[in-house]
């Protein structure tokens, strides 16, 4: 298996990590490009370049599943024709796998035996199905969309984990020392809840103002796997919205409840 950046740095990941002074930072994504054919994979690598992320080489669906088990992948563009284990069986396992069964899968062929075939292909999972020759434009720009969804969930469990800081803060004191005459419990509890959750507040609007911006573009271009996927995550911007606002000062106690669940 080959991994291939087009970043000037070697240590690139999808995943969120926690930078100077606390910020979390979200770096590149990694697309997963499946191909038997040396010259097929450089090609997509030519056209997928412009996008700036982590892309990853796998020559067969084996090699695939491999990488699969260890990184997290926005998107995979998987070959349907190969040797072995072809593109629609790699569909099948990456599908039956909890970790991998969300990842968009784009289908890549040569051949063309009509409507059944492409059925097919969406049948085993994929989001999109486009036949060789294809226009290098449109395939950038669908992947961009896929890698753009893919960085605003992790945006979102980002905003999740600090929400769970949060409550940790706010309600993790040690059994035996709340009610001590001098008040300093409650002092602990409630010292952090003002400014770190404007500061979630803060962050989570700037994903929300992003996401509209996502949804709006989709709208334009009638992808319904893409409009599902942003439908959503705005599903879960909403409930993390709730679980923000019912953690506010002077919130009703009984809406409490959903923030436990803002990440489901």
């Amino acid at each position: 298996m080959t991994v291939t950046s087009t970043s000037s740095s070697a240590n690139t990941t999808s995943a969120g990590v926690t930078g100077r002074g606390g910020q979390a930072k979200v770096q590149k994504a990694k697309i997963l490009l499946v191909d038997d054919r040396p010259e097929n994979l450089l090609a997509l690598e030519a056209i997928l370049s412009a996008l700036d992320q982590t892309l990853v080489r796998a020559a067969s669906g084996e090699e695939a599943l491999k990488a699969l088990l260890t990184d997290d992948f926005a998107v995979i563009l998987l070959d349907v024709q190969m040797p072995g284990m072809d593109g629609f069986e790699t569909a099948a396992h990456i599908k039956r796998r909890e970790r991998t069964r969300d990842i968009p899968i784009i289908f890549l062929t040569a051949i063309n035996h009509g409507p059944h075939h492409t059925f097919r292909g969406y049948a085993a999972g994929a989001v999109d199905y486009i036949s060789k020759p294809f226009d290098p434009w449109v395939l950038r720009a669908k992947v961009s969309v896929f890698v753009e969804l893919y960085m605003k969930n992790c945006q979102l469990k980002e905003q999740a984990a600090l929400l769970r800081l949060q409550l940790d803060a706010g309600t993790g004191v040690p059994a035996g020392s709340n009610g001590h005459a001098d008040g300093t419990a409650p002092a602990r509890r409630g010292a952090p809840a003002g400014g770190l959750l404007a500061e979630l507040s803060a962050r989570l609007a700037a994903v929300e103002e992003q996401a509209e911006a996502l949804t709006k573009q989709l709208d334009e271009s009638a992808d319904p796997a893409a409009v599902a996927t942003a439908t959503h995550l705005e599903r879960k911007l909403s409930g993390l919205r709730r679980a923000l606002d019912a953690l506010e000062p002077g919130a009703p106690s009984g809406s409490g409840s959903s923030a436990a669940t803002p990440g489901n």
